[in-house]
């Protein structure tokens, strides 16, 4: 039976829900709180010519993305132009800079000349890492994790082992690799994840492959291509979009969500999907029928919040990659910032994108486009003068990297984006830019559940609950929950609606 479906965000998440529960045939209606769609991967303009991506600017898993539109019969080369980056980013370290080409080949020699014998090894590594990611990503991530039960099918019982599901992700890397810099190059992909390597199962090898065997991608035009083409196909299939249009409320009857206060305005509705953050979706329910309360949010390991500036320079950077990582310090002692301390790090490390170096158009001629960014704990206080002295800070390693000078004095475009703006313009829980860190614990089942527990039209999408963070998982998060919006019986809600 056909449904009158509410999503609320359109982040990558509820795109990707009203594309597929649209397909259906259903009446699908996105309300999104700001002004444009794509949640955290938003983009924005400057009147002296700069476009910047907002949030992510990693493309991977490029088979995983396309996957979404092959479901609609499309390609997404139908929807933007997919630029290989070679090399595929530049890691900075205290005594050596180390680049990843695009070429496994080449990639090989690279670890071959830095350790001897690490080239056999990076096979070895890579080898599993495929088998995790074939297993992982197209089965692993699909359930919808209401029980371990899902999980008991042959195929995936006879991978347990080599999904090494119970080792930490750092210990298996030094079982393939000795030198300082290899360790880094491999254990910086599951930063993405949102915990410190230690914490990490090593089934996310998978996102070496993801990453590094299947390439690093740039759609032309800036990552939120990707959010323009995900909304087109969600309306090609009906979905009607609606923008400034927070919800307020979440009005119940005995066992189903009635109705959603908007702007408001009460609108009935038939099922609802939360692609919004979920612990601030739960505060517009009553407390008793929430999921969880708030000691349970306290209880979770977050991924980090991050401190984030948009530069435009009036002058092209040397010696700049479009993906350049400062790891001069120590990646632990960030990471126990973020998680022991919980406080602004003392030497920290960063990333730098500039996508002008690949894109002319995401600046005017003759100027730089730089994003850069520094993971950063959640709920910290992020005034201003702090967020000046970070920015100093990683100025001046940018310049010693690439020989540039005075580029304070080039910024002809500025602007900081930290914890509270998260908050702000996203609700996310204590400022966290990532959601959920993907820990053991908080895996599959372990995580918060897509489902409502006392409503039976009420579902969570995104990144708070399964899979996990990132755009790919995000993307089959809004699968999955559309599957699962599908089977709903309408006849027993009723009475409720």
């Amino acid at each position: 039976m056909k449904k009158k479906i509410a999503i609320i965000g359109s982040g990558i998440s509820g795109l990707s829900a009203a594309a597929y529960a649209a397909a259906e045939g259903h009446a699908v209606h996105v309300f999104e709180k700001n002004a444009t769609p794509g949640g955290r991967a938003r983009q924005f303009t400057t009147e002296n010519g700069y476009t910047f991506d907002m949030g992510p600017s990693w493309y991977w898993m490029p088979d995983i993305i396309d996957n979404f539109f092959q479901d609609f019969g499309k390609q997404a080369t139908d929807y933007f132009e997919l630029i290989s980056l070679d090399p595929q980013f530049e890691m900075v370290f205290s005594q050596e800079n180390v680049s990843v080409p695009h070429d496994y080949s080449e990639m090989k020699t690279l670890f071959e000349h830095i350790e001897p014998g690490a080239g056999l090894r990076l096979d070895e590594f890579m080898s599993a890492a495929k088998y995790k990611y074939e297993v992982g990503m197209r089965d692993f991530v699909h359930k919808p994790c209401y029980s371990w039960f899902e999980f008991m099918s042959p195929k995936i019982a006879s991978s347990a082992l080599k999904l090494d599901l119970l080792s930490g992700f750092r210990n298996y890397v030094k079982k393939y690799f000795k030198d300082p810099k290899l360790i880094s190059l491999m254990e910086f992909p599951v930063i993405f994840l949102g915990a410190s390597p230690r914490k990490i199962p090593a089934m996310y090898s998978l996102m070496n492959y993801g990453g590094y065997a299947l390439g690093t991608w740039y759609p032309k035009g800036g990552f939120y291509e990707l959010v323009k083409a995900m909304k087109s196909v969600a309306e090609e299939q009906g979905a009607v979009f609606h923008f400034n249009q927070p919800v307020q409320a979440i009005n119940c009857g005995s066992d189903a969500v009635s109705t959603l206060v908007i702007n408001g305005v009460e609108h009935a509705f038939d099922a609802v999907i939360a692609s919004s953050d979920y612990h601030h979706t739960e505060t517009l329910l009553p407390p008793s029928l929430r999921n969880y309360d708030e000691k349970y949010w306290a209880g979770r390991t977050f991924a980090p919040s991050c401190l984030i500036y948009y530069l435009g320079f009036r002058q092209r950077i040397p010696n700049l990659k479009h993906h350049t990582l400062f790891f001069e310090h120590d990646l632990d002692a960030h990471i126990d910032s973020i998680y022991v301390d919980k406080a602004w790090p003392d030497k920290p490390l960063f990333y730098a994108c500039s996508p002008s170096q690949t894109d002319n158009g995401v600046a005017p001629d003759g100027h730089e486009n730089v994003f850069l960014l520094m993971p950063l704990a959640m709920g910290v206080s992020d005034d201003e003068a702090t967020r000046e002295r970070y920015l100093l800070d990683m100025i001046a390693r940018l310049e010693k990297h690439t020989g540039a000078t005075q580029l304070l004095d080039k910024i002809d475009y500025q602007k900081s984006y930290c914890v509270s703006d998260f908050m702000q313009d996203y609700n996310a829980y204590g400022g966290n830019a990532y959601g959920l860190a993907n820990t053991l614990s908080q895996t599959a089942v372990w995580k918060p559940a897509i489902k409502n527990k006392k409503l039976k039209n009420l579902f969570y999408t995104g990144q708070l609950t399964v899979p996990g963070p990132g755009v790919p998982p995000s993307i089959i998060s809004g699968k999955i929950v559309a599957t699962e919006v599908n089977k709903l019986n309408i006849q027993s809600y009723e009475k409720a609606v």
